[in-house]
């Protein structure tokens, strides 16, 4: 899969247009909220607000073909200092448990490691989205000794446990780079029993096609990394590819947009909705800006039903039980099993 020119890449209005216009089967409802209708669910609020999740910016030192945040190395788009302490001061002034720190590559964000050390002064559970090969850059060599003294719970994406899948979406030698950053990882303790370091996997398909549910495969995966790489981790977690951004892109190029996002429609699941990221998460944008989602953010859907749209204008009581802005898009996240940040959710 190759990358489009800068001068050819579709911006979140035409992406969203894009996704409205594929074509559908005759008595198939394509339109989200018209959906939960149908399945006498109503609209889609949030329960809550469980995980405060920040987005950093859209640096990374790896361009995949899959990212939905389009993020690479010349990415400008970083959360100022400034931001990050009003990030604090508004965790501060609530009792969310959970701070869920992204990017792009998060740990490039020159305020990572002052997020991290604020949300853990405040007692808060802190999640790094890491890609593994930072942790091989020099410059960030000391992240595995900061994140176990931290106690950060890793979420690691890792396409694959052989090296074609992975280097075919992430680039070439990203797969050895990935194995030597869990190596580092796993030698801090993470993902050993009994340490409190969790470490999960992420894989997301290399194609145009659901992932494989969970259970099927982390057996699997254990027993390979660890027999070829001595390499121990917690829990796998499988997501769908969203149709945003460069995978979008993809599917338009290659010509899977329609039978990908048929795919999606029909394999809607009811059930999957009730356990939704959105319905208990805010995400926070790189500019402070507030989502529902970091989908939703990719997409340029700000919070909206006469809630605060920017972290200097947050209240609580507001944004708790707000209503959830919804697309096309989101029947990636109810699609089979159902997927989110956190895997599969049903």
């Amino acid at each position: 899969m190759r990358l489009l020119d800068e001068e050819t890449r579709l911006n979140p209005a035409e992406q969203r247009t894009l996704l409205d216009t594929v074509q559908h089967p005759d008595g198939v409802e394509a339109k989200f909220d018209s959906r939960l209708t149908q399945s006498e669910m109503g609209r889609l609020e949030a329960t809550g607000i469980g995980v405060f999740q920040i987005n950093v910016g859209k640096l990374c030192n790896q361009t995949c073909i899959h990212c939905h945040v389009d993020a690479g190395p010349l990415r400008s788009e970083v959360m100022t200092r400034e931001t990050a302490e009003l990030c604090m001061q508004v965790l501060a002034s609530t009792e969310i448990p959970t701070v869920d720190i992204t990017g792009g590559a998060p740990e490039m964000c020159p305020s990572f490691e002052y997020l991290v050390r604020e949300s853990r002064g405040l007692g808060r559970h802190v999640i790094d989205r890491c890609n593994l090969t930072i942790l091989t850059v020099p410059r960030y060599s000391h992240l595995p000794d900061f994140l176990a003294e931290q106690g950060v719970e890793l979420i690691c994406s890792l396409p694959h446990y052989r090296d074609l899948a992975t280097d075919r979406q992430r680039g070439e030698g990203v797969f050895e780079r990935s194995i030597q950053g869990l190596k580092l990882l796993n030698e801090r303790g993470y993902g050993q029993a009994g340490s409190g370091l969790r470490l999960v996997l992420v894989t997301n398909p290399t194609g145009a096609f659901l992932p494989s549910t969970e259970g099927s495969v982390e057996a699997e995966w254990k027993e390979v990394l660890e027999r070829e790489f001595g390499i121990v981790f917690d829990s796998l977690y499988t997501i769908t590819n969203m149709p945003i951004s460069r995978y979008l892109e993809w599917l338009q190029r290659s010509g899977n947009l329609d039978s990908y996002m048929r795919e999606l429609v029909r394999a809607f699941n009811p059930a999957a909705v009730g356990q939704l990221m959105c319905r208990t998460t805010l995400s926070v944008g790189w500019d402070g800006q507030l989502h529902d989602c970091d989908f939703n953010q990719m997409l340029e859907l700000p919070l909206a039903f006469g809630v605060p749209q920017h972290l200097d204008e947050f209240d609580l009581q507001s944004l708790t039980n707000r209503r959830i802005v919804t697309g096309t898009h989101c029947f990636g996240c109810t699609a089979g099993a159902g997927s989110s940040c956190g895997g599969k959710i049903t």
